[in-house]
């Protein structure tokens, strides 16, 4: 391909204007889309592509020639893959097209891990054990997790320098980090006359393409002797050969090297010994008192245990899947000898973060499987076709696939662990009470916990509905619940009376006992914490579990997120259901966005105006809801009733706000994002998002799918200041998509999946070096792997090593 980076360009905005138009396979002046992809797709890369990718970007060429015949949430996924990959290609090729014009500086062996003598190395040795390090450093270095000699080895490093660049003087470009070897032509070491404190270290060095001139400061009065600094000059007499690293800068003299080190050689073919220069140097997270400096002497120091490490990981598949050594890994994440070492450790040690996470949930799912439910469900069908007859409209196919998935759960000897994933008015309540129902048929009862009293309600009312045309009992258990209604559902649990509860946290509360509980639904499970959902699987006998969400997760973190439960996905909505028209707007067109809540209102529809915090924040500068509630209130919609809904309302005052809302009450609703999931008011028609820019993309998604829930057209206005590219590049991406999963799939290449679902509660791990956006094929990989090990051995006896690292892994987390 002679002009790859332009080819990238053509495809990616063919990719963007498939997006745009709803991945309909637009028809270009020449070439259908896919067509076009296809076309692209089947010319050559250039030769110093690596084969891998050379494959891979001829399979998307097979791909996209059966693209009309995908469905849409196949075109959706493919067109992910496809600008993830693009992606990946473009940055190896631009780091390629720099690295021809550096050749790298001769440095010497900062540890030679052969020639260690066989010293007893100690792993759990404390810090404080060490020579050279005190007690105010130790105190430093505990704050940021580093108490041990392990801790320093696997502290990995949050970005680089990339001194291990050598130029000639002429080569150097402004922005880039480099070394150079040259000879002194002139030096000068004088005190400003500006500042008495400051002195300044003048050098002009040249090779054999130009020259440079470079100036290093020093503070304080100690550097301004006359003496000292005559000492510092007689190492810099002309023609001394030097090695100098920094960042190139423009300044009044032209470029320049800033931040520089220094090192006098020999001759030209002298090899660097200051771990300074030359080097591909390492940058970590620091605390106040300490510095870069000080984490890499110790770590140097110290790198030589890394000697001690067996490597858990069999040599068979190490050697089959190019994985590195895990003590080559470790000391070419901290100190790497080359750009290709870096790229090979941090391969082995992302897969080492994703493999103990699949190892670990393969083990626990494959566990769970071997042991026998002693809930034996033999459901007699009459409730669930009841209610089938009780519809009045026709379930989706997605919807009948995902019931028969539970319902054969359910007949299985097995307990159930299942998530159920859906998009907002997916229909998931529904294909939950076939679930309750089936469990319920079977003399079981069912437990139904949501994270808020708003959520908790609407599942409770929506239930009741239902129960009430097939005479079956449901109870609603909150913190707002009076005590004497709380005993008469502890005693109607206790007895079987009451086959199904709805609440909130107060479900796990000490005096709830159920006498034969047979299935919990969880939903929004990401908002409990692992030891509330175990308390509640606690009430019961092995009780089968579905797990809800209307938080679309991306398959890539459903993986890592989920790797012990079984998924269903429901990815169509109902027939019928209109596009929210959606449309990002400046701060100063919000004008149009008001006057369409005022035309709305006037026809009897009702609106949303949301913001991100409840007060004034000087470091935000975000507008609080209570002031602008009394702004709307009196200048801008006087005529209409406005209610106000935050987090600091109790739920009583929550639910009365909400109530007189539905009741239309009011005709506008100002509210923090408490309204962002359970709030289900069909005449709602708009949805006002002010400083929509410091929202995630999933977190939008979930507020602009409180309206669009009837017949009627449905608005939503993404208001923001900020004009930056990426900003309304991110915003962009919910006027061109309805869709949760694609727009949470680019949530998470934007944000991380910690922001989109708080990992915290979940149980999932920092990743230290680890991306779900990026490292996909890490992922599987390494799924892939504990697949094959869980297979063989699930108890992991004949993986002692693998089976300590899970179990210490498992520990710390």
């Amino acid at each position: 391909m002679t002009s790859e980076n332009s080819y990238w360009v053509r495809l990616d905005k063919a990719l963007s204007i498939e997006i745009e138009r709803g991945f309909i396979n637009i028809q270009g002046e020449q070439y259908q889309f896919s067509e076009y992809l296809r076309l692209s797709f089947s010319q050559s890369l250039s030769d110093k592509t690596p084969n891998s990718k050379k494959q891979r970007w001829l399979q998307f060429a097979e791909r996209y020639a059966s693209y009309s015949n995908l469905t849409l949430p196949q075109r959706k996924q493919l067109i992910i893959e496809t600008r993830q990959f693009l992606h990946k290609l473009r940055q190896d090729f631009e780091i390629s097209v720099k690295r021809s014009d550096y050749r790298q500086p001769k440095t010497s062996t900062l540890i030679n891990i052969e020639s260690i003598l066989s010293d007893e190395l100690n792993l759990e040795q404390y810090l404080h054990a060490l020579q050279g390090i005190g007690p105010r450093k130790i105190e430093l270095l505990e704050k940021i997790g580093l108490e041990t000699i392990r801790d320093l080895l696997f502290y990995y490093p949050r970005d680089y320098i990339n001194y291990a660049r050598q130029v000639t003087i002429s080569n150097i470009k402004e922005g880039e980090t480099v070394t150079i070897i040259g000879r002194v032509k002139r030096c000068n070491f004088f005190t400003s006359s500006k500042n008495k404190k400051l002195s300044i270290l003048e050098l002009v060095v040249q090779d054999h393409t130009g020259e440079i001139k470079l100036n290093r400061f020093f503070s304080g009065n100690r550097f301004t002797n006359k003496g000292w600094q005559e000492k510092q000059k007689r190492q810099y007499i002309r023609s001394t050969v030097i090695a100098v690293s920094g960042l190139v800068k423009q300044n009044r003299y032209g470029l320049t090297l800033d931040n520089l080190e220094i090192e006098v050689l020999d001759d030209f073919n002298s090899s660097i010994e200051s771990w300074n220069i030359g080097r591909i140097l390492p940058v970590y997270s620091l605390t106040e008192g300490i510095d870069n400096n000080l984490i890499r002497k110790i770590i140097i120091s110290n790198l030589k245990s890394a000697k001690t490490i067996l490597d858990p990981l069999p040599i068979l598949l190490k050697s089959k899947y190019d994985l590195i050594d895990l003590k080559d890994a470790l000391i070419n994440i901290h100190f790497p000898t080359s750009l290709d070492f870096l790229e090979r450790a941090r391969r082995r040690l992302i897969f080492d973060e994703f493999f103990y996470l699949q190892l670990g949930f393969l083990k626990r799912r494959q566990e769970r499987k071997v042991l026998k439910t002693i809930n034996s469900f033999t459901p007699n069908r009459y409730l669930t076709h009841q209610f089938n007859k009780l519809l009045p409209f026709e379930l989706t196919k997605s919807q009948r696939r995902v019931i028969n998935e539970i319902i054969k759960d359910l007949d299985s000897l097995q307990s159930m662990n299942r998530l159920l994933q859906g998009d907002v008015g997916s229909g998931k309540t529904i294909v939950a009470i076939f679930a309750i129902l089936t469990t319920l048929e079977s003399g079981y009862q069912v437990a139904l916990m949501a994270p808020t009293e708003v959520l908790a309600e609407q599942h409770y009312n929506k239930i009741v509905l239902y129960f009430n045309q097939l005479y079956l009992s449901v109870e609603l258990l909150t913190g707002s619940t009076k005590k004497s209604k709380r005993n008469e559902i502890y005693r109607q649990l206790l007895t079987g009376e009451l086959p199904l509860l709805v609440g909130t946290h107060a479900l796990i509360q000490e005096p709830i006992k159920f006498k034969k509980l047979g299935l919990v639904i969880i939903d929004e499970q990401h908002r409990f914490g692992v030891e509330q959902r175990t308390r509640l699987l606690n009430k019961g006998k092995s009780p089968h579990v579905l797990s809800m969400t209307a938080t679309p997760i991306p398959r890539t973190l459903a993986l890592t997120l989920h790797g012990d439960l079984d998924i269903s996905q429901i990815d169509e909505l109902p027939p019928g259901r209109k596009a929210i028209e959606t449309k990002v707007l400046i701060g100063n067109q919000k004008q149009k966005a008001y006057e369409l809540i005022n035309q709305e209102v006037i026809q009897g529809r009702q609106a949303y105006i949301v913001f991100p915090m409840i007060e004034e924040s000087e470091k935000l500068d975000i507008k609080a809801a209570i002031e602008e509630h009394k702004k709307l209130s009196k200048e801008i919609f006087p005529s209409f009733s406005i209610g106000l809904l935050h987090g600091r309302l109790n739920a009583l005052e929550k639910n009365k706000v909400l109530n007189d809302f539905r009741d239309n009450k009011y005709q506008i609703m100002v509210s923090t994002t408490v309204i962002e999931v359970g709030v289900d008011i069909p005449n709602a028609t708009v949805m006002l998002i002010e400083n929509a820019e410091r929202f995630g993309l999933s977190q939008l998604h979930q507020l602009r799918g409180r309206v669009g829930r009837s017949s009627f057209s449905s608005y939503c206005f993404l208001i923001t200041s900020t004009k930056t590219p990426n900003t309304l590049e991110k915003l962009n991406v919910l006027e061109q998509s309805q869709d949760g999963f694609f727009i949470s799939e680019m949530d998470l290449k934007l944000r991380g999946p910690g922001t989109i679902l708080g990992t915290r509660q979940s149980g999932l791990p920092d990743f230290a070096l680890a991306s779900l956006a990026d490292n996909k094929e890490i992922l599987e990989l390494s799924k892939l792997i504990a697949e094959k090990i869980i297979s063989s051995d699930i108890k992991l006896n004949s993986f002692p090593l693998l089976k300590r690292e899970l179990q210490y892994r498992s520990m710390r987390l």
